[in-house]
């Protein structure tokens, strides 16, 4: 039964923020605040994601506006942009990633079941970063090149939901490599990666703790076939074969067998040669989970384009990591709301949504049931359409 809280507050709802809490207490984020604690600080920049607010400044004038309805969105402390900039400097960022994590966690059981276009029970990761660039003359300790500043984003998606399962933030100087080394592998899934990660210690580690990758071979690699499968042709498969690798490096940091697939697109005609170390699944299959390996590729466009991470509310290494862990929650919330409302809508169309109805009072479900109506029954007016063909 609804009673009347506004859309902003049946969002918090969903938040555990008892976990939260648990957050603030193991770094002492509270330590010695009087009034602007860090659950205010959170909130308002889960606002500001929200609302697409470009400056702090826009935020808490959009906030001071709906000052008789802050308590009840679970905003506390008297709000300014002064006080809000301070925190974005002092309240540390490890806060909010620890609670971005578990917010992950909680999504990442909702979706464990979903399907993601291939059969298999098994969990399939996808490996991938992305470059935030930043002023070098605003952002100092974000070094990258002489004259450019920049931190990079490296993740770890699990593809049932598109749900983040890792995230790290470095400064640009971290090759994606590195990331291999802090992964913690999970015996029998799946890790799809593009061929910057191609490194052979790296791979034969994953081999070693039981994982299975797929990952998108180098045009030169030095190998001696040793078995063949028949493959259908006219799917695109030029060859399906055991190798072995008989580079000096290569086969010292992977002595085992590989399999080597050689695929051909038929629309595109471009060619493309898989790596794996798993020798059951089809080639089929190994082709159609690399193509899986897009939907990060997506991920990342779509948190670039509809969640605040290109202009930042402050710079300080601390403000800015708060404000990417920040966005970070809101998408995993979003993704969780949606699955718990069981809504047939994509997260972009849920996301524009909510950004405009944050201060209505009307249930979500409804909300959502209304705006669908109401696209219904604009494209099935009776007026001429100017480019009907």
């Amino acid at each position: 039964m609804y009673t009347g809280k506004t859309v902003f507050t049946q969002l918090l709802d969903h938040l555990p923020l008892h976990h939260f809490r648990r957050c603030v207490k193991r770094y002492k984020g509270n330590y010695k605040v009087q009034s602007f604690t860090c659950l205010d600080h959170y909130l308002c920049l889960f606002f500001a994601q929200l609302t697409y607010r470009e400056s702090l400044r826009d935020s808490t004038t959009c906030l001071l506006g709906m000052q008789n309805k802050l308590y009840h969105m679970g905003i506390r402390g008297k709000i300014a942009r002064s006080t809000l900039a301070d925190a974005n400097e002092k309240r540390d960022w490890w806060i909010y990633q620890d609670f971005a994590h578990i917010l992950i966690h909680h999504a990442r059981e909702l979706y464990s079941k979903d399907a993601f276009g291939v059969n298999l029970k098994e969990t399939v990761y996808a490996l991938d970063s992305i470059m935030i660039d930043l002023c070098l003359a605003l952002f100092p300790w974000a070094t990258f090149r002489t004259r450019k500043g920049a931190v990079k984003m490296h993740r770890l998606l699990d593809l049932r939901g598109n749900i983040p399962s890792f995230v790290a933030i470095t400064d640009g100087k971290v090759h994606d490599l590195n990331i291999l080394d802090v992964l913690i592998i999970e015996p029998g899934s799946f890790y799809i990666m593009d061929r910057g990660y191609t490194d052979f210690d790296r791979l034969n580690h994953i081999h070693q703790a039981q994982g299975f990758f797929v990952i998108r071979g180098k045009s030169k690699l030095s190998f001696r076939r040793q078995y063949s499968r028949p493959v259908d042709k006219t799917n695109g498969f030029q060859c399906d074969q055991t190798i072995k690798l008989i580079g000096p490096s290569s086969s010292f940091y992977y002595p085992e067998q590989l399999r080597r697939i050689r695929y051909v697109d038929p629309q595109t005609g471009k060619s493309y040669v898989f790596l794996t170390n798993n020798f059951e699944l089809s080639a089929e299959v190994i082709a159609d989970l690399y193509k899986c390996r897009w939907q990060i590729e997506l991920f990342f466009k779509w948190i670039k384009q509809h969640l605040r991470i290109k202009a930042f509310y402050g710079t300080s290494e601390n403000a800015v990591k708060t404000q990417i862990w920040t966005a970070i929650s809101v998408y995993v919330l979003i993704a969780l709301v949606k699955k718990k409302l069981n809504l047939d809508i994509t997260l972009y169309t849920f996301l524009q949504i909510l950004s405009v109805s944050v201060f209505e009072q009307v249930d979500i479900l409804q909300l959502i049931t209304n705006s669908a109506g109401t696209a219904q029954n604009t494209c099935g007016c009776n007026q001429l359409n100017l480019f009907d063909l």
